[in-house]
């Protein structure tokens, strides 16, 4: 039984992740962390509200005694320098990390990250480079486990709707399609990621970054192991 801590549950991916957990016998206890409500009511589900990330501290000690953290929150680099980019993208992840890792240094750090990353941290493409600098900063913490997400395309389900205009317009066109656009591995969906993040917390890989193929294999057993 686990108990698990997830933030950016207003976003797509984060918001799939969330009701899985609900969903799971296997979590026990789901506690969020927001700048604004979800207004969702659940036994298991716990809302901390904090409307400036940067200022974690002032809810640490509300953090202890977690076998995982779910980080689903991100952020677009449209329209961003890199320095903005860095400070929402690295700096307040790092900080999420490094106080997570000094209560709860035996946790599982899940970190949805994307398609195209770059681990390298050297490319040309800025918003590759700050992402892998933030999936090996993650890495190298010390976490008991921890992997990187990366997935391309995802199907919305069970309700959810992405929060981007743009994107809600494709999925609404590709509706019709999405029977036969889920048959290809290389597409995943939000109840895949949500069911994939819960699957690490009971079996350990040396893979540690999952892209869709891998996230669905995750997500359809227990006791699929990676590499």
């Amino acid at each position: 039984m686990k108990k698990v801590l997830i933030t950016g549950t207003t976003g797509m991916v984060g918001k799939g992740v969330l009701i899985e957990c609900l969903e799971d016998p296997k979590i026990t206890s789901v506690h969020i962390i927001n700048r604004r409500s979800l207004q969702i009511k659940h036994p298991k589900l716990k809302e901390l509200l904090l409307t400036d990330f940067s200022q974690l501290n002032t809810i640490e000690q509300q953090l202890e005694n977690y076998d995982a953290c779910f980080y689903c929150m991100g952020i677009s680099a449209v329209g961003l320098n890199e320095e903005k980019y860095t400070e929402i993208t690295f700096n307040i992840t790092k900080n999420f990390a490094d106080i997570l890792y000094k209560k709860n240094p035996s946790m599982v750090f899940n970190y949805v990250s994307g398609t195209g990353t770059d681990s390298s941290e050297k490319g040309k493409i800025m918003w590759a480079r700050i992402k892998g600098k933030t999936e090996n900063y993650i890495f190298k913490k010390g976490f008991s486990d921890a992997y990187a997400f990366r997935p391309g395309m995802i199907i919305p389900e069970k309700g959810i709707k992405s929060r981007t205009n743009w994107y809600r317009y494709i999925y609404f066109i590709l509706t019709p399609f999405f029977p036969l656009i889920k048959l290809s591995k290389n597409v995943t969906t939000t109840t895949n990621i949500g069911k994939a993040m819960i699957h690490s917390l009971f079996q350990h890989s040396s893979e540690k970054i999952l892209h869709n193929k891998e996230i669905n294999q995750l997500s359809n057993t227990q006791t699929y192991s990676i590499g």
